[in-house]
């Protein structure tokens, strides 16, 4: 018996992750993968499909470019597509392209670059607007040396204390393309303080919280906590534990993400 042909659909993303418990389909919590289940299953009011997203962000943390996979056994119209999620997906997220792929396309195993930026500001509270994506730190930080310290974690380091439970095989090596501390010129609104700060940060992966944890030690370094050594320290790979400063989840977005084969 022939196998019935199954059709690929990369979909390209944005939302706000403020609301969600990340990407990740979980029993008891809205997030947003099963949000876009529950829409694709009205738009193509079938049960025949599934899906397979690119980056599991954390709950809100937000996506400027991400991406999942569409596997359906019938060929779309892929600007009726988009037209119709975008009309039924909530405001805060958005299809921003479809275009179809091989079955050689894996959107897991593809080369590719991710970049993430963690929006900050410092010295006086924000405009509560600003909660949805840019931390605040009220104490005063040293930006000069975040910069210097950002400036380590890149090239390739023993991340074992930047990572969450990781599993037994997860390989703790990874190489840092970028990380850098910028002023903020890529996001802006009129309730944001008058000047506001990132973390640009690029990999072709990362372990689970590590954005979040190197950020972490940054505001420790800015606010004098400790010092460039002590983050020279963590990254040898002779600490056994890994770090406890998170930062919140909603500094963090997934700003980019560049398929190499396209």
């Amino acid at each position: 018996m022939a196998q019935e042909k199954l059709y690929h659909y990369l979909i390209h993303i944005q939302y706000l992750g403020f609301r969600y418990h990340g990407w990740q389909k979980q029993s008891g919590v809205k997030t947003i993968e099963a949000m876009i289940e529950k829409t694709l299953g009205f738009v193509l009011e079938k049960s025949g499909f599934r899906i397979l997203g690119t980056s599991r962000t954390d709950s809100k943390v937000s996506a400027n470019q991400s991406a999942f996979m569409l596997f359906v056994h019938d060929a779309l119209n892929m600007e009726a597509l988009q037209s119709k999620l975008n009309i039924n997906l909530p405001n805060d997220i958005r299809v921003t392209g479809v275009e179809e792929k091989p079955g050689t396309f894996n959107i897991i195993r593809a080369p590719k670059v991710k970049e993430y930026l963690y929006l900050f500001a410092f010295g006086c509270k924000s405009h509560p607007f600003c909660a949805a994506m840019m931390h605040t730190v009220q104490e005063d930080l040293d930006i000069e040396l975040m910069k210097q310290g950002a400036r380590l974690f890149e090239g390739q380091h023993h991340f074992g204390s930047y990572c969450t439970k990781p599993g037994p095989k997860t390989c703790l090596e990874r190489d840092i393309r970028v990380c850098r501390i910028e002023e903020n010129t890529e996001f802006q609104a009129s309730f944001f303080p008058e000047k506001s700060w990132l973390l640009r940060i690029q990999a072709s992966g990362f372990l689970r919280y590590q954005v979040r944890l190197i950020m972490g030690q940054l505001f420790k370094l800015g606010k004098k906590d400790i010092d460039l050594n002590r983050i020279k320290q963590s990254l040898s790979g002779s600490q056994a534990l890994p770090l406890k400063e998170i930062a919140p989840g909603s500094g963090l977005i997934l700003n980019k993400i560049i398929f190499k084969t396209d």
